[in-house]
């Protein structure tokens, strides 16, 4: 409901104080009467030409009698419909639409104006207070998308404009940060979070409340937080899209974590590619400070909080907390040796709490709805939601947050829409390099911490790369090992020479072996006991989780997808065609008019053959390049 008391005319430090323990009394910055329109200005939104978008609504609506508002808000989720665009009018409930591009925005307003909804690109309506809902529109909450998620980190992701602390306020925020100040020690916030169940999101699944209350016990003089929102695993973008979509969420996350373990400073170590989320980070800690929710003397509860950027280069090995804390202090990141843990003896040897963007962003709910509520979805052992990002071959590319439990299946064929193009499922990497694939045999799996590690896949960060029937197993597991081997820092041995050797025998076994070279066709036979044996000393003995996890997806592909290695090594072939070398060429005689097009463009004089006579295919020549298939109009190249 609309009460028209403007935040900008109000004490918010006061309110705040006086109010947080009043779920219903929020404040409202917006004039109900005003025409909004929305648009998700994320990474992805623009990628898909929301920028545009933008100015031709600028462009249209400047001579409007009644000229909207224009809210750039982040991603609501499904990024497979971008640029997204809501129209509110006057009374009426806020209305979603897909794909919304510069050329389709002026009919879309000119029809919704006139009160007329093209339901082809609708999504879904808004509830929300008394604004009326639109006939024959759905609810977005009901669209398949949406309606198996629980939506508690996302929550105001595309729907509040980010930076805008005023919409934050709004929405409840910062009265998490009040109600903690006020209520809580230190100490009591740290057993609140255990109460809560919350494990880190990062892809350890270590205890939060427990890490924090080793940090508090530790008596120092200074003590750091850092949020670990290094993202570098590949097919993953949730902390990218929380930080641009609803930054003070994470602040205030931050600022209730620092007070329970005793920090005066946290840091943020995020990529520098991530060039949005940094500016709209940024822009939030400046306007917090502006209205004493961090600084001096926060609430004037006597708490002191400074948070720093730091822009980290991209190493993946940055994302394990000590190469981090290194990375922080100067150094080159590689991972140390412990103990001393972190929360010991962290940044600049002081005791220090790493937890990533989603564990934080999780804090404010937990101390808004109450641990035991949080306590309440999920399974047993793992508590609350997880987002995960969605990519690859699936319809509804996106973020979705679900509960703890769920099953996979329901995540692929549901919220994600399923396999587009009438392919099949084959599998699903999830937890990024670290993790592992799971088969179609294991779909009806339960997401949760302990379920995932009974497949060879762990949680990790939450990313998930979903594969049709056209992948090759093995060149996926050579994808991932040609990343881990890149991106290990070189400091043990194991995790340096073990993961390229892995790579070597992977490269072995998806190239064409050279005739006659029997110790390589031996080398061949060997391939899968090596893999196996060297997977094993490789998680035993590398020094950090990184190094130990790198085996995981070969481990993952050989335990399902075994009879793909075989047929590789034994048949000499690649079923998928994705293995370019292990492809054999030759020439359909019927169909060859002898045009010598392809004798022409094979780069090593493979094809032979006389003017208007059938040519064929010397093997030994052939290096599997695919120019002859390339340049043949008459489909006359065979390719098994």
């Amino acid at each position: 409901m609309c009460k028209h008391n403007q935040i900008s005319n109000i004490d918010i430090q006061e309110f705040l104080l006086k109010n947080y323990s009043n779920s219903e009394m929020f404040l409202d910055n917006n004039n109900c009467d005003e025409f909004k329109i929305y648009v998700g200005a994320g990474t992805c939104g623009l990628g898909a030409g929301a920028g545009k978008t933008i100015a031709k609504i600028e462009s249209i609506t400047q001579d409007f009698d009644s000229k909207p508002k224009i809210y750039k808000v982040g991603c609501i989720g499904i990024c497979a419909l971008e640029p997204i665009v809501d129209i509110k009018l006057s009374g009426m409930a806020r209305i979603s639409f897909s794909r919304v591009t510069e050329t389709e925005v002026e009919e879309l307003l000119k029809k919704v104006l006139k009160g007329e909804i093209p339901t082809g690109s609708v999504i879904g309506q808004f509830k929300n207070g008394n604004d009326k809902l639109w006939e024959n529109v759905p609810l977005l909450s009901e669209h398949p998308f949406f309606k198996k998620q629980k939506r508690w980190v996302l929550e105001n992701c595309g729907i509040i404009e980010p930076t805008n602390i005023d919409e934050y306020l709004s929405h409840g925020g910062f009265k998490s940060l009040a109600k903690t100040l006020c209520e809580f020690t230190p100490a009591q916030v740290c057993d609140y979070i255990e109460q809560s169940g919350l494990k880190g999101r990062g892809g350890g699944g270590f205890m939060t409340g427990l890490k924090w209350k080793l940090a508090n016990k530790v008596d120092s003089d200074t003590k750091y937080l850092i949020c670990n929102a290094d993202e570098g695993d590949p097919g993953a973008f949730m902390d990218r899209a929380v930080i641009e979509g609803d930054p003070y969420k994470l602040i205030e996350g931050i600022t209730i974590a620092s007070y329970a373990i005793g920090a005066e400073k946290a840091y943020v170590y995020i990529r520098a590619e991530y060039p949005q989320a940094i500016r709209h980070l940024k822009e939030s800690i400046g306007k917090a400070m502006e209205l004493g929710l961090l600084g001096n003397n926060i609430l004037g509860k006597g708490y002191n909080l400074e948070i720093k950027i730091k822009m980290g280069a991209g190493a993946f090995v940055c994302g394990e907390e000590t190469a981090l804390i290194g990375s922080i202090e100067g150094k080159r990141g590689m991972p140390r040796p412990r103990p001393p843990f972190p929360t010991e003896a962290g940044l600049f040897g002081k005791p220090t709490c790493i937890n990533n963007v989603e564990t934080l962003a999780n804090v404010p709910v937990i101390m808004r709805i109450g641990a035991d509520k949080f306590a309440e979805v999920g399974t047993k052992t793992s508590k609350g939601t997880k987002v995960f990002a969605l990519s690859g071959n699936i319809t509804n590319t996106g973020l979705v947050e679900v509960e703890m439990g769920i099953e996979l299946k329901d995540i692929i064929f549901d919220i994600g829409g399923g396999i587009p193009n009438g392919k099949k499922f084959k599998a699903v990497q999830i937890g990024g390099p670290s993790g592992g694939c799971i088969p179609m045999e294991r779909i009806d799996i339960k997401i949760d911490y302990e379920s995932l590690k009974t497949v060879g896949a762990m949680m990790g960060s939450g990313g998930l790369v979903v594969m049709d029937e056209t992948a090759c197993m093995v060149d996926v597991a050579k994808f991932f090992m040609e990343f881990i081997q890149k991106e290990s820092c070189g400091k043990c041995i194991p995790c340096r020479e073990g993961t390229k050797r892995m790579l070597e025998i992977l490269n072995k076994i998806t190239s064409s072996p050279h005739k006659g070279a029997s110790a390589e066709q031996l080398e061949r036979f060997q391939s899968i006991m090596n893999l196996q044996n060297l997977a094993t000393v490789i998680q035993d003995t590398s020094l950090c989780g990184l190094g130990k996890s790198a085996p995981n997806p070969v481990l993952s592909t050989l335990r399902w997808f075994k009879h793909e290695y075989e047929e590789h090594i034994y048949e000499k072939k690649c079923s998928t065609k994705k293995c370019k070398e292990l492809l054999r060429y030759s020439i359909i005689q019927d169909n060859c008019t002898g045009c010598s097009i392809c004798m022409k463009n094979c780069p090593t004089g493979a094809i032979l053959g006389t003017l208007k006579h059938p040519h064929y295919i010397v093997d030994e020549k052939c290096i599997s390049c695919g120019a002859c298939v390339d340049v043949c109009n008459f489909e006359a190249i065979l390719v098994e």
